[in-house]
């Protein structure tokens, strides 16, 4: 690790600890040259693999404007769709791969978005699953009204 200041690469470890719920591990660096102190913050690279082959790293934010543009018009707020995009990660990282395919992301974002906001999920799902008639949606809706208590 180069120290942001003075460029050396001769840098210590002072303190490290766990961050971002145990998804990164933050360490103060001091450098041996000018003997200033930094922060870094090192995470697990997750990378999604699109149908076109690209791989690109995973990101909540992402996650969180699909998720947005389908609740459009609706009652959820930020803190919600910031939980979900957490909720999303967590289940695509337990899978402990480096690489996930990006229709699991997609199934990942479902499940939570379907006790998020129905109306939501429906619209979510309709881009998702590429529905093509009015019986693509019916059959949703029969399942969403099955799984109702």
């Amino acid at each position: 690790m180069h120290c942001p200041f003075c460029k050396n690469d001769d840098t210590r470890v002072v303190d490290s600890r766990v961050a971002d719920e145990g998804q990164a591990i933050r360490r103060r660096r001091s450098c041996s040259q000018c003997g200033r102190r930094f922060t870094t913050v090192e995470s697990a690279v997750l990378a999604v693999v699109k149908r076109t082959g690209v791989t690109e790293p995973f990101s909540r934010e992402k996650v969180m404007r699909g998720v947005r543009r389908a609740c459009q018009g609706r009652a959820v707020d930020d803190a919600k769709l910031q939980q979900l995009a957490q909720q999303v990660e967590e289940a695509v990282r337990a899978t402990g791969s480096a690489e996930v395919p990006s229709n699991e992301v997609g199934l990942a974002i479902l499940g939570p978005l379907r006790d998020l906001d129905e109306v939501a999920y429906l619209r979510f799902a309709s881009v998702y699953r590429s529905f093509d008639s009015v019986d693509d949606f019916q059959k949703e809706i029969d399942d969403l009204r099955a799984a109702k208590p």
